[in-house]
């Protein structure tokens, strides 16, 4: 942890850069309950595959404009020509594969309107518990409900949605709470107790 100007602890990851310390204080852990928020932390979840949160981050607003707001109805319809469109477009991540599945992800999540919906689906793989970490290296990368959960959109047509990257939306989401124990942000989701 690092205790910042404003006397409050934080990890590394989120200490120095102000894009991340704000995305850590006010979003990274907090209920996403919402189809469009899901589906689009799900597709950036899958773009940051590789690379760092804070290169996401930095290009989210950019990632919004050209899947129109990641709206799952629009992107659904998105064609050949859409995706030559984005492969062109400097704002995002230009990998052919990742494109192709923010598409597919959005004909999945308008698919699973028939059985309940995006949000209940995912949130019905939160855990009875969530760890309790002291230090970065006590935090997982994946656990026994990422990996179901990683299985089931599988099943579902998504695509990049591996256990780690599953692990690292529940913790984003705040479907399990890793904030560490010094944190300011301990049990800020309201989900889970500090």
């Amino acid at each position: 942890m690092i205790i910042g100007e404003d006397g409050l602890a934080r990890p590394a990851w989120a200490a120095a850069d102000p894009l991340m310390r704000t995305y850590y204080d006010r979003e990274w852990g907090l209920p996403v309950t919402d189809e469009q928020g899901l589906y689009e932390r799900i597709c950036l979840e899958g773009f940051q595959a590789g690379l760092s949160w804070a290169t996401i981050l930095r290009k989210r607003p950019a990632f919004r404009a050209a899947f129109a707001g990641f709206d799952p109805d629009v992107v659904a319809l998105f064609g050949t020509a859409d995706v030559e469109r984005l492969m062109q477009d400097p704002g995002i991540i230009r990998n052919r594969l990742k494109i192709l599945a923010t598409v597919k992800n959005a004909q999945a999540t308008v698919e699973l309107r028939k059985d309940g919906g995006l949000v209940d689906f995912v949130w019905s793989f939160r855990p009875s518990s969530t760890p309790r970490p002291t230090e970065v290296t006590d935090i997982p990368t994946q656990s026994a409900e990422s990996v179901a959960l990683s299985k089931a959109l599988r099943k579902r047509g998504f695509s990049f949605v591996g256990p780690t990257t599953m692990f690292a939306l529940m913790e984003a989401v705040g479907m399990v709470d890793t904030h560490l124990l010094g944190s300011h942000r301990r049990g800020s989701s309201g989900i889970w107790p500090g």
